[in-house]
């Protein structure tokens, strides 16, 4: 079973791994300053940036999720926003991703949040 919790600070290994994987597959460049930055915003209790790491039975991170809250200008009110979703590919096709989702929904739902928008690569077709 696929459990999902928020990034806790003993989690650095794990979620390192899944971002580095995250950042090849945009071919972006990943220093240690930027995951260093992005797992101090993750930690920040005043910012409203989460991480989320999905864990398979053995404890082994094998997906990730980073997510925030955003002003909607139109809507008068605040929304989420999907940043960052990566499942290790050995994990794909078993369901990480749908734990994932279950738990952002409840997140949403918590934060008040009617929607979360989600913006991804064109070629992107399966996420």
């Amino acid at each position: 079973m696929t459990t999902i919790d928020p990034a806790a600070p003993g989690d650095r290994e794990g979620w390192e791994r899944l971002y580095r994987g995250y950042a090849e597959f945009y071919r972006m460049p990943m220093t240690g300053e930027t995951l260093d930055t992005v797992w101090t915003w993750i930690h920040d209790a005043t910012l409203p940036f989460y991480g989320l790491l999905a864990k398979d039975p053995s404890g082994r991170a094998v997906g990730l999720m980073h997510y925030r809250e955003m002003p909607s200008p139109l809507r008068g009110a605040r929304v989420g926003f999907l940043d960052d979703l990566f499942v290790d590919p050995q994990a794909r096709g078993q369901g990480v991703v749908d734990a994932l989702y279950a738990r952002l929904r409840a997140e949403s739902a918590r934060h008040g949040w009617p929607f979360v928008r989600w913006i991804t690569r064109d070629n992107n077709y399966r996420a």
